[in-house]
């Protein structure tokens, strides 16, 4: 298991950009798939990117695509999320999520299995 802390989310204007954080804990950051999900009030968890093991695979949600970048540094145990050109509907809490993975290259996440940060708001006003 790894504990996730995010950082970075914040109250900005429609076309600004973001960088969100998160921290992993403990030796085996490196062996997780890593990804970024959000979710908007009344709204279920959703999807927004992923990057595998070794730094190799993204995988973005369309609606994020273009717009997003995930990136992973595996010493420091840190996981981003560049967002540019933010847009109202991007506001939401974003969670970081965590899953083991055997693959270097393999992007899934299980929802069901992953681990989980508490979370940071994003807030994009118009």
């Amino acid at each position: 298991q790894v504990q996730l802390v995010e950082s970075g989310g914040g109250l900005v204007q429609a076309g600004d950009s973001l960088r969100l954080s998160c921290a992993g804990s403990g030796r085996s950051f490196s062996t997780y798939v890593m990804g970024w999900f959000r979710q908007a009030p009344g709204k279920e968890r959703e999807f927004v990117a992923s990057i595998s093991r070794s730094n190799g695979n993204t995988y973005y949600a369309d609606s994020v695509k273009g717009r997003c970048t995930i990136s992973r540094d595996n010493v420091v145990n840190t996981v981003y999320l560049q967002m540019n050109s933010l847009k109202p509907e991007d506001t939401a809490v974003y969670f970081c999520a965590a899953q083991y993975n055997p693959s270097p290259w393999g992007t899934r996440i299980s929802t069901e299995n992953a681990d989980w940060g508490q979370g940071t708001q994003v807030t994009v006003s118009s």
